[in-house]
């Protein structure tokens, strides 16, 4: 498989200053710049136990584990008897208020993550957890909680009774990976994987402020892939996030993992090749490739396949130990931005070892598309010295910031054309296990970048899990 590297050469501490039209000279944007404000801490006993290389209170591809709403800031966990229970503060308050939600971590499975979400139509909070292949538990507050936090107290009064379907709605038996999407509109819609690792479908249901309904299943597991060791006939779309942009237009990226490990020039990799993009103008019912095609209909007979053409904007085969679910976003004027990470060919062609390879000799890229509708790569020069994800987000000014495993932080200017990445904190003092869970939704609300960590612990030894808030440009 050809591979495309566009490597943007690093700028680093390059300014540009814009010229108006008229010739006269105007202030540059600032650049990339954190202030640690300060951090809280949400349970100095929650639980840990490490699985799939990762903890169940701090998986990144959790949308949401902690979001800012009207004022307030929520957060999910488990705590060391297995309880979930949800947090509750106003933005710079340094103590949180929590209750218990009625539900008890079932599985030692990282992957059986808190996602909540809130639909702004009725002002609910809702929670969907503990799936991994199985079923799942959702939990919904009352209406009008999240819209009147100091007038209705936080208490397990106002959260329903734990069940396993969406009020009703039984989507599938075999659920993982929820992700909530606020919709333009206030309505909130669930996104999903069906099936299992390396034979699965992404779904999607909405809220509209009554009931939920099932929008049906979008992409395919089926169709061949060959790369030049064997090919396979099933896999699943791993989503790197899926967001609406400023313009109401939906965005996701993806890569896809191989059922049939013959793809990969070793056994001990991983079957991830490729990162997809594919958007929604219609709020997810049909999925359209870069250039405007339609490659998909969610609930038809025509899902986004392998085989369609124009899906693959940065090509990789199965041989880099390329990392699903990063992270994605999208900027002021629309345009969607992703965080990829893999073992670079300039380290070997052939990883042999997923965990050891990528904490050896892991990279994380940049990727997004320009005004002119290319795409660019930028490799972010930190290693990542760990096999986990990172996560990106975006300022007012369209500087990017990657958090990196261990809370460190990288950023790039929106001036350089976002070429010039640099360390900004390097995770000092926090002794973070690995991955973060961002609140995505914090920086809108008081340009605050505020993520979530959990101590490093041993064997399952609970640690505390906190939340570290960084002032970002005025």
């Amino acid at each position: 498989m050809n591979r495309r590297t566009l490597l943007g050469a690093a700028l680093a501490g390059a300014v540009v200053t814009p010229v108006l039209t008229t010739g006269t000279a105007r202030a540059a944007d600032p650049g990339p710049s954190v202030t640690r404000t300060g951090t809280t801490t949400l349970d100095t006993r929650a639980l840990y136990f490490v699985s799939y290389d990762g903890l169940v209170n701090n998986n990144s591809f959790q949308k949401n584990g902690l979001l800012t709403y009207k004022g307030h800031q929520y957060a999910a966990w488990y705590t060391a008897d297995r309880n979930a229970v949800v947090g509750r503060r106003a933005l710079g308050a340094g103590t949180w208020s929590t209750v218990a939600v009625g539900h008890t971590l079932r599985y030692d499975d990282s992957h059986n993550v808190i996602s909540m979400g809130v639909s702004a139509i009725d002002g609910r909070l809702h929670l969907n957890m503990d799936s991994h292949s199985d079923g799942f538990t959702y939990v919904r507050s009352v209406a009008g909680l999240l819209d009147n936090p100091t007038g209705l107290s936080w208490t397990a009064a106002r959260f329903g009774t734990p069940v396993s379907t969406l009020d009703g709605l039984t989507l599938t038996s075999q659920f993982t990976y929820p992700q909530f999407i606020a919709t333009p509109e206030g309505r909130l819609q669930l996104g999903y994987r069906a099936g299992v690792s390396g034979n699965g479908r992404n779904g999607l249901a909405e809220y509209d402020g009554s009931a939920w309904t099932a929008l049906g299943e979008w992409s395919a597991s089926t169709g061949t892939y060959s790369s030049e060791h064997g090919s396979s006939t099933a896999r699943n779309m791993y989503l790197h996030g899926i967001d609406y942009d400023v313009n109401g237009r939906l965005h996701a990226f993806f890569t896809w993992r191989e059922q049939n490990g013959a793809v990969m020039c070793n056994g001990g990799g991983i079957t991830n090749h490729d990162t997809g993009y594919v958007y929604s103008d219609d709020r997810g019912r049909t999925w359209r490739n870069a250039a405007g095609t339609v490659v998909g209909t969610t609930g038809g007979s025509d899902k986004v396949a392998v085989t369609d053409s124009g899906l693959v904007v940065d090509a990789l085969n199965p041989d880099h130990s390329l990392m699903n679910q990063e992270s994605q976003t999208t900027d002021s004027a629309g345009r969607p931005h992703a965080i990829i990470s893999y073992v670079p060919g300039r380290f070997g062609q052939c990883t042999t070892n997923y965990v050891t390879d990528r904490t050896a000799n892991g990279r994380a890229f940049h990727v997004r598309r320009n005004a002119s509708g290319t795409w660019q790569k930028t490799e972010i020069p930190v290693p990542l010295n760990s096999s986990q994800r990172t996560k990106l987000v975006l300022d007012r000014y369209d500087n990017a910031y990657a958090v990196l495993p261990f809370g460190r932080i990288a950023g790039a200017s929106k001036a350089s054309d976002h070429t010039d990445w640099t360390l900004l904190f390097d995770g000092a003092g926090l002794n973070a296990f690995g991955e973060v869970v961002i609140d995505e939704t914090r920086i809108r609300a008081d340009n605050t970048l505020s993520f979530m960590y959990q101590e490093k612990s041993s064997g399952t030894t609970p640690s505390a899990l906190r939340v570290v808030d960084f002032a970002l440009p005025a």
